[in-house]
């Protein structure tokens, strides 16, 4: 495979700047991912339209992109502001390639924070306990994706329960922020609860999501050492920045085309 793709890259007039392999045992799947140039003239659709041959010799699933293109992503939040504020900075400054075309939050916190790096915000609400307001948001949601051309949706601190259909609509563009290196503190309070039991490292898991609350396949984790002087406070901003850093990785690694899925787990070319 590794021949065929590098030959055929060759006979088109392309040259392969950096080339990533991983073979799984377990699987028996075999991963690639190819960053080249290409000569003038040799356009992404005629590359798509040529490889098809080459991939089906091999029964591949494979996608071409442009390097340059940058992925439209829709941020959403309820009242933790810190991970949408480090996404939108980053955005705006050029260290994430991507296009942020909207703010999505069942409140109205940070309405002028979206504003302030001219993002579009749009306050969807939902009545807790009803599953009416529930369908009718998601609806709104799905909507808001098509008409925007939006290719991730970042739960950037989203406190709402994705339903199962919706999640099914969307596999692989949805991306979490779980706090915990593993997901072992749930429900309300976590740090506090990380405090009582004099936890020793406070991490964050970054994670696709899927019906299953929190079990999603994971992207990438980040954890940071804390001592036993630590007050319930002081692990909730070392969690803020662990969030931060695990999200931001997961959200560039995405949009890069970096993250291939393999079954619950994920191949990663960092």
């Amino acid at each position: 495979m590794v021949h065929a793709v590098s030959s055929y890259l060759f006979m088109t007039g392309c040259n392969i700047e950096d080339s990533q392999q991983f073979g799984d045992h377990d699987t028996g799947l075999f991963f690639m991912r190819v960053h080249f140039s290409a000569d003038p003239g040799v356009t992404v659709e005629k590359l798509r339209a040529s490889f098809s041959a080459v991939g089906e010799s091999f029964h591949m699933d494979w996608q071409v992109h442009p390097a340059n293109e940058r992925m439209r992503v829709v941020l959403m939040v309820s009242r933790f502001g810190h991970c949408l504020n480090d996404l939108l900075f980053r955005a705006g400054s050029g260290a994430l390639p991507v296009d942020v075309a909207a703010v999505v939050s069942n409140h109205t916190d940070f309405e002028g924070l979206a504003g302030s790096y001219g993002v579009p915000f749009h306050h969807i609400p939902v009545t807790r306990g009803s599953e009416e307001s529930k369908r009718e948001s998601e609806e709104r949601l799905l909507r808001l994706i098509e008409e925007e051309n939006v290719e991730l949706v970042v739960l950037a601190r989203y406190m709402q329960v994705l339903s199962d259909g919706l999640c099914g609509q969307l596999p692989g563009r949805i991306i979490n922020i779980h706090h915990s290196f593993l997901p072992s503190f749930k429900g309300a309070r976590p740090y506090h609860q990380a405090h009582a039991r004099g936890v020793k490292l406070i991490g964050a898991t970054a994670h696709y999501v899927t019906a299953e609350l929190d079990e999603g396949p994971i992207i990438e984790q980040e954890v940071e050492r804390v001592g036993h002087e630590a007050t319930p406070q002081q692990l909730v901003a070392v969690g803020r920045d662990v969030e931060c850093q695990a999200l931001a990785r997961a959200v560039k690694w995405h949009s890069e085309h970096r993250v291939l899925l393999n079954g619950h787990r994920t191949v990663v070319f960092a």
